[in-house]
């Protein structure tokens, strides 16, 4: 069991099929779910799985919560995209990586990126945050360039 990070094979060629729309207006609906080290996430990962995922605890629960914020831009030749950061608050967990997942694509809840936090993380009756990396092209937590 392991969660490589990786951006998910499936959601390249969503993209280049037209089927994800990061517009803050009126782009797709993204979440975001935590998973133990007892996990297999990776870039062959296709879709949203509650195998492995941490149970539920305080405001956490299967499936995770809906990411917002969301903001496009393109700087230099890389388009970059953030989400605001995500709380989960009144937990109990420990959680190794987390999947980004596309709620409103034509496959259902299809992922997009999985996320390695390189060891267990972990909150006791707390709050557990996911902290996006600055919006800039090289830190970005989604970025194409070319």
């Amino acid at each position: 069991m392991a969660i490589t990070q990786a951006i998910a094979n499936a959601f390249k060629k969503q993209l280049l099929e037209g089927d994800a729309n990061f517009s803050s207006s009126s782009g797709d609906k993204f979440k975001l779910a935590l998973y133990t080290s007892s996990a297999t996430l990776n870039s062959s990962t296709t879709a949203f799985t509650t195998s492995g995922e941490v149970s539920n605890t305080g405001t956490y629960a299967s499936g995770g919560d809906p990411l917002a914020g969301q903001n496009t831009s393109i700087a230099s030749g890389v388009a970059i995209v953030d989400f605001a950061d995500l709380s989960f608050t009144g937990v109990t967990l420990t959680a190794r990586g987390a999947m980004i997942y596309n709620t409103s694509s034509a496959v259902t809840n299809a992922a997009v990126a999985i996320l390695d936090f390189g060891a267990d993380k972990t909150a006791t009756s707390g709050t557990f945050t996911i902290q996006f990396p600055a919006f800039t092209t090289a830190a970005a937590i989604l970025r194409i360039s070319g």
